[in-house]
């Protein structure tokens, strides 16, 4: 069941969504050679404490989880496509990291990832990373009244695929509002026309993930939660939550 939002929710949503982006530029802006990752979620859980808000990552264990999730961000370092979990891994020069943060403020989720790099950076992760970033604007872009699901999903995937990137299946985008993750699915490849309409109120994160090798295929590795591509290529993941309005797309976790 998709549940609309008022433009009241969608202003709460913004605040949940404002904090979200705070935590993501705090860490991204600590993030340095030698840097470990528990210590970028410590950032993050700072600016959680003090905007008073919660994590809706930390304790969170969907049916395939061996485990709760133990940090407020997901922090996924080159091979890792998404849901690292944060440890002590400190970052060395050179490296892609893409870092998953949530809040829940008053009643109400925000979700966004980035992507960058470490030090010295590789030209193609550079260019991974704005692929990345095109296809994320690509599927805002289409969410519209009187778009479909599909719309998203054909306009992430396209600017995907012409790039010569993989497109991890059976994760994607979804729905977003008093819980993190509510339908509507919103996949990253798909079919423009099909699926759900999109009306005014509805909530989306839309998260595209790029795989460099080219190749679609990952798999889970044994902490039951990061994915990792299967080539050993690297990957680079940028999210937003998007309100669908009459007067167009509002991205709500920009800062």
């Amino acid at each position: 069941m998709v549940e609309l939002k008022t433009n009241t929710s969608i202003d709460a949503m913004r605040e949940a969504g404002r904090v979200v982006a705070q935590a993501l530029a705090a860490a991204r802006k600590h993030a340095a050679v030698g840097v470990s990752l528990l210590d970028l979620d410590e950032v993050a859980r700072d600016v959680l404490r003090e905007a008073g808000a919660t994590s809706p990552f930390l304790g969170y264990r969907p049916s395939f989880a061996p485990t709760p999730f133990p940090a407020v961000i997901c922090a996924s370092v080159n091979d890792a496509i998404v849901h690292g979990i944060p440890d002590g891994y400190r970052l060395r020069d050179g490296d892609l990291v893409s870092i998953d943060c949530g809040a829940q403020l008053d009643g109400w989720a925000g979700d966004s990832a980035i992507s960058f790099t470490v030090g010295t950076p590789r030209p193609e992760d550079l260019t991974l990373i704005e692929t990345a970033e095109r296809a994320l604007a690509a599927g805002i872009a289409a969410a519209v009244v009187g778009n479909r699901i599909g719309d998203i999903a054909h306009a992430v995937g396209t600017v995907g695929r012409a790039g010569g990137y993989g497109i991890p299946q059976d994760f994607g985008g979804h729905g977003i509002g008093r819980q993190m993750h509510e339908d509507p699915p919103v996949p990253n490849e798909g079919r423009a026309g099909r699926g759900m309409p999109l009306r005014h109120g509805m909530v989306l994160a839309i998260e595209p993930m790029l795989i460099a090798g080219g190749k679609d295929d990952y798999h889970e590795a044994a902490d039951g939660w990061t994915l990792r591509t299967n080539d050993r290529s690297r990957a680079a993941h940028a999210e937003h939550t998007v309100a669908i309005t009459d007067e167009g797309p509002r991205i709500l976790t920009a800062l």
